[in-house]
């Protein structure tokens, strides 16, 4: 338990200093060399997740990406733990994801995530908000990007029932893309406001498309099951 400790200990010592050191060198690149910025998004992904490997024991598999969709499309991704949302530009080819407007405000890093073109939504705004977002994804997919938006809104627990909001049939309706469901079981390694990083693997799996030009609850019903059965899959395994 104590070198679970240590390790632990290192590496958000590691993680949170690297990013917030990667944040500022990020505001260069983004000024000097702005093309450049999702591919030192990238590096900083992978160079985390290496580092987590090495310290903490921690892998991580994809399956199914076969399934992604060349260009622009929205991935409705299950959300555990921090781990999602920094890896993402790990997994996925030119990600950017909906976020809400008050991490814009962190310096460096909230501006990095604007310089990427990630959506800000300040929650409780209600149509003004979902206008927001459905301009911002219209944009970004017509830039060949993947929207990823976490459907249940907030980190989950794993076991716990899961509340999926209609955000994103919303914004599937609006934007006529197709919808890529993703689960995954982060939780069960890395899980919110938990210190310790147990070994092990993550596994995140890409499902098949949602193609656009269902009616909204039929999508949405698609989506939470389809997400929720493979999510249930990923934990025995």
């Amino acid at each position: 338990m104590i070198f679970l400790f240590l390790r632990s200990l290192l590496f958000n010592v590691f993680l949170y200093g690297f990013t917030a050191l990667s944040s500022v060198i990020s505001m260069v690149v983004a000024i000097i060399m702005p093309r450049h910025l999702p591919g030192f998004a990238r590096w900083w992904s992978n160079r985390w997740l290496a580092a987590y490997k090495a310290i903490c024991g921690v892998s991580y598999e994809v399956l199914g990406r076969e399934h992604l969709p060349r260009g622009g499309c929205v991935i409705a991704m299950k959300h555990q733990s921090t781990w999602d949302t920094f890896a993402m530009f790990a997994v996925f080819p030119e990600p950017v994801f909906v976020f809400k407007s008050e991490l814009a405000r962190i310096p460096f890093f909230g501006w990095t995530l604007l310089r990427l073109g990630c959506i800000p939504v300040q929650r409780g705004t209600g149509k003004s908000a979902l206008e927001s977002m459905i301009e911002g994804t219209n944009t970004a997919c017509q830039n060949g990007k993947q929207v990823v938006i976490f459907p249940e809104g907030t980190r989950g627990v794993v076991g716990a029932p899961a509340e999926y909001k209609s955000g994103v049939s919303h914004l599937y309706h609006a934007t006529g893309r197709a919808c890529v469901p993703v689960a995954l079981n982060s939780g069960m390694l890395w899980p919110r406001r938990k210190f310790l990083r147990p070994p092990g693997t993550i596994t995140i799996e890409i499902l098949p498309p949602i193609p656009p030009g269902l009616h909204r609850k039929e999508m949405h019903s698609r989506m939470t099951a389809d997400i929720e059965t493979a999510a249930q899959r990923l934990y025995r395994r």
